[in-house]
């Protein structure tokens, strides 16, 4: 189960590591920097442009702590579209950060349990599925085509084209029906995520958006067909 809890894990560490990027060995402006996140806290800081602007320019990003990449990345992916809510980062960045452990992503917790490739065999599995195990298979639809339209948006569009497999709103559909059932499972509400499961629901394209605005710009910048991915991009409203 994954929840919205990146942020909790911040602690003097990290600011410190976002202080020295911001300074960069200026005492004064150091002595200035630690004033701010005193008087307006880390979640200020890291919603400032040049927080992230500074984050992206220094060379040795694979060092820095990779829950406040993730969290800033998203953060401001969102902000973008003028999403607002903090959930929805911490939620996306705790996604993105556990289905980047090996096949994570393929199974509904981090038991060695069984893979699914598809997003017809969950769908098929939660039916047949009760209880405990029916929460997660929903829950984990959801993530799963969150995951696979939000960061690999090209190779959906590759398929489409190749063998006329499904496309984005295919994904789009199924994810959020399986978020939307999953908020509905009393084991949402008992660990606070049925708010959490309903807005990614109601909001699932613009999420879809902001991870493809990542793995556009950050993450796999030259992969796939650049004319589909101006397209997409056109269609969805944005452009790198």
């Amino acid at each position: 189960m994954i929840l919205p809890n990146v942020r909790a894990t911040f602690g003097r560490t990290e600011a410190n590591y976002v202080v020295w990027l911001l300074t960069r060995g200026s005492e004064r402006e150091r002595d200035a920097a630690e004033v701010r996140l005193r008087e307006e806290g880390f979640d200020n800081i890291l919603d400032d442009p040049r927080t992230f602007n500074a984050l992206l320019a220094h060379v040795g990003l694979s060092t820095a702590p990779q829950p406040l990449v993730f969290y800033v990345l998203v953060r401001h992916a969102l902000l973008e579209d003028g999403i607002n809510d903090r959930v929805f980062a911490d939620y996306l960045a705790a996604l993105l950060l556990e289905f980047g452990k090996g096949r994570r992503a393929w199974r509904i917790d981090n038991q060695d349990g069984p893979e699914f490739n598809y997003l017809a065999d969950l769908v098929a599995a939660a039916e047949d599925a009760s209880g405990h195990r029916a929460f997660l298979l929903r829950a984990h639809l959801g993530e799963f085509a969150l995951w696979l339209s939000g960061l690999f948006p090209d190779q959906i569009e590759a398929r489409v084209h190749r063998r006329g497999a499904p496309g984005l709103g295919y994904y789009e559909a199924l994810g959020a029906s399986g978020f939307r059932s999953a908020a509905d499972h009393r084991y949402a509400e008992r660990n606070g995520l049925d708010r959490v499961y309903r807005a990614c629901a109601d909001s699932f394209v613009a999420l879809r958006i902001a991870l493809n605005r990542i793995s556009d710009r950050h993450l796999f910048p030259n992969r796939g067909d650049p004319i589909d991915r101006l397209l997409r991009q056109v269609r969805d409203g944005f452009q790198n």
